[in-house]
């Protein structure tokens, strides 16, 4: 079990490919569970093997998790000219299901040569007409059966890859009608239609270990607040209905979705039911705010983070030159 002592409930960014002075004593000082990884810190494999080794050296925790948005498509950190291309998740989508766990077993292992053991994915939203392209061809495909079943094929895949995926964004946002990005969402679909559509591929993914909230308002459930920052959602929803009891973390505090200083946002998040907060785009004077209301792990969001952790799995022998050669074959016919 992670003690008191092990980790506080946050996962930060950082500035650059590499960590400044400022940035390896404030990493020292408040032990972050976890970090998370974008394009601006992504330079050759031998510098992101020395930035998350950096990370993990500054926290003294050898399993100190790194995370990384790498869905491919639109969302894609890591790509060429040292990484391959990846597919949308439409194209994803419309590949047979084996196809799909390939493509996904094959990401892990561009992630775990570098020692990022999280992906932000598989996204498990089912977008409807007039929504906002936020989602757009990211998502899996418009039907929740076809989102479960290759939802569950890219998880399978990165798992066998030696890498946690995250179940995004709970409990969906393939309604939104704004980028959450730039503002706040809301959501007027009668809670029957969410549970019948939007709730369904998070039921039937909720086994898995790690999710990301929402910055969405649901105004048939709560219409004051977004499901980041609403303990009605949260509870009844989340941990009630779709009955996940994984680690449950906010997507970025830092988006344009959220409004006021950051301590708030973060404190907001804890009340509602929150494990674990989000800051992604490592500005310092932010980090410090929101480190200011995240305590150390205890309690059930210990004991789940220490379970989404005990599913971490040494990969098995994989022909990785002949993997990538079926699979790129196969995802360069689909439109």
């Amino acid at each position: 079990m992670i003690s008191a002592s092990d980790a506080r409930a946050v996962i930060l960014g950082c500035s650059g490919t590499s960590l400044t002075p400022e940035e390896t004593a404030f990493f020292s000082e408040v032990r972050p569970w976890g970090f998370i990884l974008f394009k601006r810190n992504i330079g050759t494999p031998d510098e992101v093997r020395a930035l998350t080794a950096a990370l993990r050296d500054t926290v003294g925790r050898p399993d100190a998790p790194i995370l990384i948005d790498q869905e491919g498509g639109r969302v894609q950190r890591m790509g060429p000219p040292h990484w391959p291309k990846y597919p949308s998740g439409r194209r994803v989508g419309a590949l047979p299901l084996d196809l799909a766990r390939l493509g996904a077993r094959l990401m892990a292992h561009d992630l775990a040569e570098v020692g990022i053991t999280v992906d932000c994915a598989p996204m498990l939203d089912v977008p409807v007409a007039g929504s906002d392209d936020i989602v757009g061809d990211r998502a899996l495909g418009t039907d929740p059966e076809a989102v479960i079943a290759t939802g569950r094929a890219v998880a399978e895949g990165l798992m066998a890859g030696g890498v946690l995926p995250v179940i995004k964004h709970m409990p969906g946002h393939g309604r939104a009608t704004c980028d959450s990005h730039l503002a706040l969402p809301e959501v007027a679909a009668d809670r029957e239609s969410l549970a019948q559509s939007d709730f369904r591929p998070f039921r039937a993914l909720a086994d898995l270990p790690l999710a990301m909230s929402a910055h969405v308002v649901f105004t048939a459930i709560d219409p004051e607040r977004p499901a980041t920052l609403s303990p009605t959602v949260i509870r009844e929803i989340v941990r009630g209905e779709i009955g996940f009891d994984g680690l449950l973390m906010t997507d970025d505090l830092s988006m344009h979705a959220l409004q006021g200083p950051f301590r708030a946002r973060a404190e907001a998040a804890f009340t509602a039911g929150i494990d674990i907060v989000l800051h992604c785009n490592g500005r310092m004077e932010e980090m410090r705010e929101i480190v200011e209301a995240a305590p150390l792990l205890a309690g059930d969001p210990a004991r789940r983070a220490q379970a989404a952790l005990a599913r971490l799995s040494t990969p098995a022998p994989f022909d990785v030159a002949e993997a990538r050669a079926r699979f790129e074959a196969a995802w360069m016919t689909v439109a």
